[in-house]
């Protein structure tokens, strides 16, 4: 069932502390340009995106200020983005209005090779279709759009959207390689999150292809979500930070959403570290063995391999690796699980 812009932005606050992920360092450390979230502005995004409900259509970082700025649809919601420390953006669609926009594509444009996501910086809902999406594709899915009066955008993009399964870290089972995300905890015992398109393959997970095995699934979901999560069973107390395929690690302390404009990196078992901006959330992708929804959009790079990495910015866990469309260059467009409904879900924490 597709989740709604406001049921995703009604989740809790940040969710305590630490994880494992798989590392990210500045492979193409973060430009001027791009912007940085601290755990003040996830604080204050997750505060009044609750707050504001039906009066905001989302919220993003200014690339230009690295300033919070959250859209609103009234004066009022106006006044109190202004008396919390954000910055007002006044715009003509609200929430509701995109969310139509996005159930109108889901009903009459529902395409293999497409995807589509809110993106508050142009108060649209922005849709990319793959080079498998055909010509009448392409026609069906631009008259569903044309009948939003200006509320969709579409743009085609390189490579064709698939989860990126090969067979942070690398784990191996049922034949495949994924990546493992971030470990996480409840109590005294010690779990990973990963996709839920690779704990979907098999129950087993070991560190090395052909090795003993580390870990047993304990839960999986795909499609719809994409996330699962994998009890560690070799007795061993892995710490909870992130590899940085450069010789370090980086310590997860905190959780969050991913806030559209903000700068992140991404960690997986082929590319190792790359780097990107978040461009839209709330993200539906159509893979050929079914919808995932309320995913993340960034830009960046990815490969078969590193699906169930981390997602991070510093020591912020955002998401778990889904898949993406390819890169061209240095420019991707990875899709992130958010981490936060997955701990949530099997009521663990980053440690």
């Amino acid at each position: 069932m597709r989740r709604t812009l406001r049921a995703r932005t009604a989740l809790t606050a940040l969710m305590a502390a630490g994880a494992l992920g798989l590392g990210a360092a500045p492979a193409g450390a973060g430009s001027a340009a791009e912007a940085t979230a601290g755990p003040a502005t996830y604080a204050l995004d997750s505060e009044l995106s609750q707050r504001l409900g039906d009066d905001t259509a989302g919220s993003y970082i200014d690339r230009r200020t690295g300033e919070l700025t959250v859209t609103v649809t009234s004066d009022r919601a106006a006044e109190q983005v202004r008396a919390a420390g954000a910055v007002a953006k006044r715009v003509e669609r609200s929430a509701a209005r995109l969310e139509a926009a996005m159930a109108a594509l889901e009903t009459g444009a529902k395409i293999t090779g497409t995807s589509w996501g809110i993106d508050p910086r142009t108060n649209q809902v922005s849709v990319e279709a793959d080079r498998s999406v055909s010509a009448r594709e392409m026609v069906r899915l631009k008259k569903v759009a044309d009948a939003q009066d200006g509320a969709v955008r579409v743009s085609r993009v390189p490579g064709t959207f698939k989860r990126e399964v090969l067979g942070g870290d690398a784990i191996y089972g049922g034949g495949s390689r994924c990546s493992a995300a971030f470990n996480v905890s409840k109590g005294t015992t010690r779990y990973f999150v990963t996709a839920g398109h690779c704990t979907n393959i098999t129950a087993g997970w070991s560190a090395a292809s052909g090795g003993p095995v580390i870990g047993v699934r304990e839960g999986t979901s795909f499609p719809t979500n994409d996330y699962g999560i994998v009890r560690y069973t070799d007795g061993s107390a892995p710490a909870g930070d992130v590899n940085l395929y450069n010789g370090s690690r980086q310590d997860i302390t905190s959780a969050a959403n991913a806030v559209v404009g903000q700068a992140l990196r991404k960690s997986g078992s082929t590319t190792k570290v790359t780097s990107g901006t978040v461009t839209a959330v709330n993200v539906t992708v159509n893979y050929g063995d079914g919808p995932v929804y309320g995913m993340v959009r960034t830009t960046a790079c990815s490969a078969g391999g590193d699906s169930g990495g981390a997602h991070f910015a510093g020591g912020v866990a955002l998401g778990i690796h889904s898949g993406s469309s390819g890169c061209t260059g240095t420019s991707g467009s990875a899709i992130h699980q958010p981490v936060r409904e997955a701990l949530s879900a099997y009521g663990v924490n980053v440690y």
